[in-house]
């Protein structure tokens, strides 16, 4: 049985399979909330691959980490300028599709976020099928 690499960290295990799962076509975009100290490293090991990259500071210590295709990082590029928790209700709904999310779930979160008078207004009722499927836009 193989055993990890002991002296990869685990950031670094997190970063190489995400490395090989957007390779065999799994996702296109990964998140992932690390220390800075960790950066450099996973930096260089996205240097190899055809990823790019945007990196989101939390705070003095930590960063969010945007990888993936280079079209899936510039969208998050173009709306990421703040912390995650005030992002607007849409803003939070597109990263979390991006990132392949559960859609039903997302969308539930959204309609959540915007509030229940939003979910019953008639116009919006009126737009979405029994079966959830958006008729009008």
């Amino acid at each position: 049985m193989d055993q990890p690499d002991p002296v990869i960290s685990v950031v670094g295990r997190i970063v190489n399979h995400s490395v090989y799962e957007y390779g065999k076509g799994v996702r296109p975009l990964f998140m992932l909330t690390m220390v800075i100290d960790e950066l450099p490293a996973v930096l260089a090991r996205l240097a190899t691959t055809a990823m790019d990259h945007f990196v989101h500071r939390v705070d003095e210590a930590r960063v969010n980490l945007f990888y993936g295709a280079p079209a899936h990082v510039a969208v998050v590029r173009s709306f990421v300028d703040k912390p995650l928790s005030r992002l607007s209700p849409q803003e939070d709904f597109m990263l979390g599709m991006l990132l392949g999310y559960d859609p039903a779930q997302q969308c539930r979160r959204l309609l959540c976020r915007l509030g229940a008078t939003t979910a019953t207004r008639p116009d919006f009722l009126e737009s979405v099928s029994p079966g959830g499927r958006v008729l009008a836009s």
